[in-house]
């Protein structure tokens, strides 16, 4: 049975470490480079990703020797100097030097959307035996819903929210991420 506080729980926490919001200028940025952004395909690859390592991401762990409390941990400290990135407005993670022609799915897809953070995130979610696979399945499809709508207007919501308003979506997602590493990491 599906309990709407953990359905919520569960989209805001996604939510807030996917920051799709918060990426926006990164991703006009890829828009202005590449012509467009396929935002049907950036979703649908994304989900894959996420619904391939919610239901077998455990195992593929395994398979290489890495056990979930360590994959945790290490989502943990990524997730946490995002945070700091956002909090603090520095650039700790430098992007690789991208050809004149970026692909829209593999900056935005992977690693932006289904990036380490959202994979940890959604392995501990697992691993909390309070949610069910069914919340966080539908966690993870109205976040996907809603990544394909920012997608879809991201000129618009460039205009209406303006750099102030990017800037402070940027440093409350920021705080969120910092908690959501601190709660990963088991302290």
């Amino acid at each position: 049975m599906i309990q709407f506080a953990d359905l919520l729980t569960i989209t805001l926490t996604l939510f807030a470490v996917i920051d799709i919001l918060g990426n926006i200028p990164l991703m006009i940025s890829i828009k202005q480079k590449t012509g467009h952004i396929n935002a049907l395909k950036v979703t649908w690859i994304s989900t894959f990703i996420m619904l391939v390592f919610l239901f077998i991401g455990e195992e593929i762990l395994n398979l290489i020797g890495i056990d979930l409390k360590s994959f945790s941990l290490a989502g943990a400290v990524v997730i946490f100097l995002i945070a700091i990135e956002m909090i603090l407005n520095i650039e700790l993670f430098r992007p690789a030097k991208q050809a004149k022609k970026v692909s829209d799915v593999v900056p935005i897809a992977f690693p932006l959307i289904a990036g380490a953070g959202t994979l940890t995130t959604l392995l501990s979610l697992k691993s909390i035996e309070v949610y069910s696979y069914l919340e966080i399945f539908l966690g993870i499809i109205i976040n996907v819903f809603f990544i394909y709508i920012v997608l879809k207007m991201l000129i618009p919501i460039e205009k209406l929210l303006g750099p102030v308003g990017i800037e402070i979506l940027r440093r409350v997602f920021g705080i969120l991420l910092l908690a959501i590493a601190i709660k990963l990491s088991g302290l």
